[in-house]
């Protein structure tokens, strides 16, 4: 018999928890780094795009799907099957999701590792300590294996707390911190010399690139994938939504804060860049291209705060302490999909499976780190390239083809007695059904070439 499932408490605190999900390294990190190197204001405007008309509909399509079923991914796709053939596809869907999950998380790990590592640097050095600051900053195998474990384990203790007690409890403590940092950091940055010329390239867009086809389709991945679309974290979560809230709204106030705080983090890295340059800090290679993202957050930013003395420690604790925090709001999320399963579908007590689950992604991640130049790129490769991708497509095939129109109708009318009239119904289903689908393909197509 399966334990009993929990649920959030509030629309706020779904709210926060699934912005979470999506609001993580791909937010603070990846989006400012692909919009400097495409464009700036015309990435963004595209993305800008790209995230309301094509990112907004296929997240509502887990959302649908997952408060239908108050399940786990694989129980969730079986149940709105109609025949034994579309209940395999449903089970290798469910699976591959949480396969993927666990394998993005084993990587996510070591580089969440790195930002906790990061943020303590600066503090032991100004404890006069720079031996132990330096092996918080160098690349080693007992200091990647030291710091993905504690991240592991921050994440194992929340999954443990279960929705209300974990997951909504710490989304609320965490992602308000988050936005507390982003906004002071932010205004920070924008005083010092330089940040002007950043603010007008990601601000001021030049429409000459906007019809760019590698921007467009950059733009449209970011959009979908920074959203934790694919995996079935949102259906997870949507799973534990009250059948009395209101789905459109919730999956647009999601979207909202989690396009905001991209948006923000634009604001932030972007000015800093230039603020390093300025600075005498290099951030182009010698052909003039952008540096690669790794090299941006772990060397660019770190001499820019090495070059602004006391001011520069106090930054460069609160920058890494941000990047922590998005990385946790979003591992919590990933973790949370093979434990719903193995709570729902096997017995298993929760604490039980988060540790068990916990335990196998970490000597995948251990597995990585001692492979590092072989299996790191790969797993990235691997999950965020292939499957994730896939499995979004496969998602919206469900939504839009597999389950019968009057079923989420149905599902959608319970938060929203009169959805039908309004014009998310008149457009969505064509959407998810002809839009969603293409674009995937679009984004899978340019990576699998690239």
């Amino acid at each position: 018999m399966s334990a009993p499932r929990g649920e959030f408490g509030s629309r706020f605190g779904f709210v926060l928890a699934a912005a979470g999900s999506a609001v993580g390294l791909g937010n603070i990190w990846g989006f400012p780094t692909q919009a400097a190197s495409n464009g700036g204001g015309a990435f963004l405007v595209i993305y800008l795009v790209m995230a309301f008309c094509l990112a907004y509909p296929a997240l509502m399509a887990e959302l649908i799907i997952g408060r239908h079923a108050k399940a786990n991914a694989v129980t969730a796709l079986r149940s709105i099957s109609p025949n034994g053939a579309t209940r395999v596809i449903a089970t290798a869907t469910g699976f591959g999701g949480m396969l993927t999950a666990s394998l993005i998380l084993s990587f996510y790990a070591i580089v969440a590792g790195w930002m906790i590592a990061y943020s303590l640097a600066p503090v032991t050095e100004a404890l006069g300590l720079s031996g132990v600051s330096e092996w918080f900053t160098d690349f080693s195998v007992y200091r990647n294996l030291t710091f993905t474990v504690i991240f592991m384990l921050l994440t194992i203790a929340i999954i443990c707390g279960g929705v209300r007690d974990g997951i909504e409890k710490w989304s609320s403590r965490l992602m308000p911190s988050l936005l507390a940092i982003l906004v002071l950091m932010i205004a920070y940055v924008l005083t010092l010399d330089g940040a002007g010329e950043g603010v007008r390239a990601y601000l001021v867009p030049d429409f000459s690139r906007a019809s760019d086809p590698q921007l467009i389709v950059s733009a449209m991945g970011q959009a979908f994938f920074s959203m934790s679309l694919g995996v079935g974290t949102m259906l997870v979560y949507a799973s534990y939504i009250r059948d009395s809230d209101n789905l459109v709204s919730l999956g647009r106030s999601v979207t909202l804060v989690d396009i905001g705080i991209a948006v923000l983090a634009g604001l932030l890295i972007i000015p800093a860049m230039y603020v390093a340059e300025q600075n005498g800090v290099q951030i182009y290679d010698a052909a003039g291209r952008l540096l690669a993202e790794d090299t941006l957050i772990f060397a660019v930013l770190p001499a820019l705060f090495d070059t602004m003395g006391a001011a520069g420690t106090i930054a460069a604790i609160a920058f890494f302490v941000l990047m922590s925090i998005a990385a946790l709001t979003s591992s919590i999320s990933m973790l949370e999909v093979p434990v719903a399963y193995s709570v729902e579908n096997h017995g298993i007590k929760r604490s039980t499976a988060t540790y068990l689950i916990g335990g196998v992604i970490t000597l995948v991640s251990t597995l990585i780190i001692l492979n590092f130049e072989t299996l790191f790129g790969l797993a990235i490769a691997a999950s965020t390239r292939y499957a994730q991708p896939a499995l979004g497509l496969m998602l919206c095939v469900f939504a839009g083809w597999i389950w019968h129109r009057n079923g989420l109708l149905k599902e959608l009318r319970k938060g929203n007695e009169s959805v039908e009239n309004g014009w998310f119904w008149r457009i969505w289903p064509l959407y998810v059904r002809f839009v969603c689908p293409l674009a995937i393909i679009l984004v899978f197509a340019q990576r699998f070439i690239s």
